[in-house]
């Protein structure tokens, strides 16, 4: 396994790290809890050090799992990057079911942190992230002043933004303002997503912010299992996400990747997926899910690929 520095002179974590959202019982299809016990188990056995979770993810499904394995392992290097901003506390839909409303009022933060907390069994949370809030959001002080206090009390390490998706430029800017509180950004990056490297990417580098690249493998697609005849149930978001439409779009995309694929074909299209971002300038962790072992296993190793055989992508 590769490290880096989370952020400038920051603990290191490992390349290839491990995304939670998968694990969380809603929004991916069906789940086995105690597959994905083994799965996160799998993970911190190959070096994995850092563990992306959400309160929302699951309802607090995720943490719980996550909360289970530290537990087990009785481990205490491992960094739980967390994220708050979407309420399912207080609000609920014509089903009795939470209701996910956007709430980035600094008070509601600093509770949904403590609950956080809680639910995770430990004294501060690593590092907490805001959820993908709108710039609309991102101009108003509260969020903002949350991270600060949250800081301040010792309830928090190290502060986050993860960034709207396609909305990387657009956010770049509040990197200038608030520089001083951001430890890390967290952002939709892959293969064929990379408008972050226009304008965040070096904002990030400028002020030393660490990077945390989400939909590393884009829902799944880059792992070359899906085609523009793949459906997907009702409770998997991959419906809208990786929708004929979207699937067109990545479809043709692609193909100014396959000689990259064919010259390595020794290697997975998920490995070399990943290996692109573990050996990336800018990019400090992927944060791949893994619903089993197998999954996280073949994530992890794409962290030791010869980083020549990505030259040409970078130029």
């Amino acid at each position: 396994m590769k490290y880096k520095e989370l952020f400038k002179e920051g603990p290191k974590v490992s390349a290839i790290s491990y995304g939670a959202w998968g694990i969380s019982g809603r929004d991916w299809g069906s789940t086995d809890d105690q597959q994905s016990i083994e799965a996160l188990h799998s993970a911190l056995d190959a070096g994995v050090n850092l563990v992306d979770t959400a309160d929302v993810y699951g309802f607090g499904h995720s943490d719980n799992l996550i909360r289970q394995v530290l537990a087990d392992r009785k481990e205490k290097n491992i960094i739980i990057a967390t994220k708050a901003g979407n309420d399912f506390y207080n609000f609920i839909d014509e089903n009795g079911d939470p209701k996910i409303t956007p709430n980035y009022k600094k008070e509601y933060l600093i509770g949904a942190a403590e609950k956080s907390l809680k639910r995770l069994n430990v004294d501060a949370l690593d590092l907490l992230q805001l959820h993908s809030p709108s710039t609309e959001i991102l101009k108003t002080e509260d969020p903002w002043e949350a991270l600060y206090q949250l800081k301040k009390d010792g309830k928090i390490r190290y502060a986050g933004l993860s960034v709207q998706s396609f909305k990387e430029s657009e956010q770049a800017f509040f990197l200038d303002q608030y520089h001083d509180i951001l430890n890390v950004l967290q952002v939709r990056y892959n293969l064929l997503e990379r408008d972050a490297e226009e304008i965040l990417f070096p904002k990030a580098k400028k002020y030393g912010i660490g990077v945390l690249a989400r939909i590393p493998l884009l829902f799944g697609f880059l792992t070359g299992k899906y085609n523009i005849d793949s459906t997907f149930g009702d409770d998997d978001h991959r419906r809208f996400n990786l929708s004929k439409e979207n699937l067109e779009k990545y479809i043709s995309r692609l193909k100014g990747l396959n000689s990259f694929f064919q010259k390595n074909n020794e290697y997975t299209k998920a490995q070399l997926s990943l290996g692109f971002l573990a050996n990336s300038k800018y990019v400090t962790a992927a944060i791949p899910g893994g619903k089993n072992p197998k999954q996280v296993t073949e994530n992890c190793s794409a962290a030791d690929l010869p980083a020549e055989i990505f030259d040409e992508l970078y130029s």
